[in-house]
């Protein structure tokens, strides 16, 4: 099977700062990519350093932003989802799964990227990864696809144990950090935090390596 990536998440910006140098390598080995993004996260409270949003133009400008990421991810197919902003939990859950499974049907992924349940903090988070994987859960056990989450709850090192998926990164540092400058309205007042050179060196780690859990199908089914 040709390789293709599926990103399930709610909100621009989810993919690039969870997961954005490890989309880049995807892209640079030629594999497409589809982005079903879940809303405009038009209920964000960044609005950039010094503020260039308001509630009324943010979710214009977060779409414009998360175009712009994708440019510099590689991600060939964008996908808005009009979900709006903290309120996918309330979404007809059954309506969510059977779009998620529309495009798993359609491009036939080999490597689908979300939240991991349980593990995600944001209501948001936590309720398009479930529709992944009951999306998922309609195919084949053995005809399902990689699926790699990512979880970063107080407690999830205490519950799942160490990733066991760590993806370098470095190699493709800068161009991460030029699709989290995209997001300027979310990520304008964070890069200021790291102007100091401890701030740097936590930085470094974040541009380093990006940790997944594998989902086991077999404990949950």
């Amino acid at each position: 099977m040709k390789p293709h990536v599926l990103l399930v998440f709610p909100h621009p910006d989810d993919e690039t700062f969870g997961l954005g140098g490890s989309i880049i390598l995807h892209a640079q080995a030629g594999t497409p990519i589809t982005y079903l993004c879940g809303t405009l996260g038009e209920m964000g409270r960044q609005m950039g350093s010094p503020i260039t949003a308001n509630r009324e133009t943010l979710p214009h400008i977060r779409k414009r932003e998360l175009q712009e990421a994708c440019k510099h991810l590689g991600i060939s197919d964008l996908r808005l989802m009009g979900y709006h902003d903290k309120t996918v939990e309330f979404e007809d859950r059954q309506a969510m799964v059977d779009r998620i499974y529309q495009v798993v049907q359609e491009i036939q992924p080999t490597i689908v990227y979300t939240y991991y349940p349980g593990h995600s903090v944001h209501p948001d988070h936590e309720a398009m990864a479930e529709a992944t994987i009951e999306a998922l859960e309609r195919i084949p056990l053995q005809q399902r696809p990689e699926l790699y989450c990512v979880a970063f709850s107080s407690n999830h090192l205490e519950v799942l144990g160490q990733p066991d998926v760590v993806v370098d990164i470095s190699s493709v540092a800068d161009k991460k950090m030029n699709a989290i400058k995209a997001h300027y309205t979310q990520s304008a007042k964070m890069l200021e935090r790291y102007e100091d050179d401890q701030q740097h060196a936590e930085l470094r780690h974040f541009l380093e390596a990006e940790r997944y859990y594998t989902y086991h199908w077999s404990t949950h089914e």
